[in-house]
C-alpha cells in the first residue's frame, strides 16, 4: 500500500515507519494523518511484523500538527477528526511494541506521538516539547493521559502549564526517554533494541502489552486474572514449547509466532 507524506520499510519482523516531510520538520498534514493511522492498523494486521520503529526523516521527529495547511486564516472550526480511527487511537491500541526513534524535535503533535511509543530512544539532538498552551491549545492527542501516569501529576503539570521544552539529557532524566545516544549511532542503536524485542515469542510479547495497558484503569485482583487467561492459550503456542526446549538445550529460540 502507498503512504502518503510517509515511508515505510519492513525488513525481519520490524516495520518502520518515517514521517516524511523533512521540509516542513515533519509537520503532520491531512493526508500524512490518514496514512499513519493506516500504516499503524496495517501492522497490527500483519503476522510478519513484531516491532514497529517510528521516527522523521531530516532533522526533526516532528514539528507537530501543519496549523497552516490545516487551519489557514480561517481557525479551526471547521476541522473534524474521525478519533476513532487517529493514529493516537491506532496507536494505543495497537498491541505489538513501538519504538520512537527520536532523531530531533518533537513538538506539539509531535511530543504525543513520542509518548503513546512504548519506548523511546532519543538521538542527543533529540527534544521533547509540550508547547501547546503557547498556542492556545492543549495536548489533544494522549498527552493529558500519558503525562500524568509517565511523570506524576505536578510534573505533568509544569510541563504543560509552563510549555516546557526539554532536550534529550531532561527527557532522560525524568523517564520520559530510555536512553541518549549519539546522533549518528540512533538508527543502529534502535535496530539493535528491535532486533532484541523481535527475538522473542511474539505472542507473548503482545499479551504482555495487552495486560500492562489494561492494567492501568484495573485493580491488582483483576489483573492477575487476567494474566492467568492469557497464559492458558500461550502454554498452548508452539513458541512456548519451543521456549521450554530452547531453554534446556541450551540454546537460542527459534519463535514462529504460533
Amino acid at each position: 500500500m502507498e503512504y502518503e507524506d510517509l515511508l515505510y520499510e519492513k525488513d525481519g519482523g520490524i516495520a518502520t515507519i518515517t514521517l516524511n516531510r523533512p521540509e516542513a520538520l515533519n509537520a503532520i498534514s491531512l493526508p500524512m494523518l490518514n496514512s499513519l493511522a493506516a500504516a499503524l492498523r496495517d501492522v497490527d494486521r500483519d503476522p510478519e511484523v513484531r516491532v514497529v520503529v517510528i521516527t522523521g526523516a531530516g532533522r526533526g521527529f516532528c514539528a507537530g500538527l501543519d496549523l497552516k495547511e490545516m487551519f489557514g486564516s480561517g481557525g479551526g472550526a471547521g476541522i473534524r477528526f474521525d478519533l476513532n480511527n487517529s493514529p493516537p487511537m491506532a496507536l494505543h491500541t495497537l498491541d505489538k511494541p513501538v519504538i520512537c526513534s527520536l532523531n530531533g524535535p518533537a513538538a506539539g503533535y509531535g511530543f504525543d506521538l513520542a509518548l503513546g511509543c512504548d519506548i523511546r530512544i532519543a538521538s542527543e539532538k533529540g527534544q521533547l516539547g509540550a508547547v501547546f498552551t503557547r498556542r492556545g491549545i492543549l495536548p489533544e492527542s494522549g498527552g493529558t493521559w500519558m503525562l500524568p501516569r509517565l511523570l506524576g501529576w505536578a510534573k505533568a503539570s509544569e510541563l504543560v502549564f509552563r510549555g516546557k521544552v526539554l532536550d534529550a539529557q531532561e527527557a532522560l532524566s525524568l523517564g520520559l526517554v530510555n536512553a541518549v545516544v549519539p546522533h549518528e549511532r540512533l538508527a543502529e542503536e534502535t535496530r539493535a533494541w528491535a532486533e532484541e524485542i523481535a527475538g522473542n515469542a511474539p505472542l507473548a510479547v503482545q499479551a504482555a502489552k495487552r495486560l500492562m495497558r489494561l492494567a492501568l484503569e484495573e485493580s491488582y485482583e483483576a489483573s492477575v486474572h487476567h494474566a492467568y487467561l492469557q497464559f492458558l492459550p500461550l502454554f498452548a503456542t508452539e513458541d512456548f514449547k519451543e521456549g521450554v526446549s530452547a531453554f534446556l538445550e541450551k540454546r537460542p529460540p527459534s519463535f514462529k509466532g504460533r
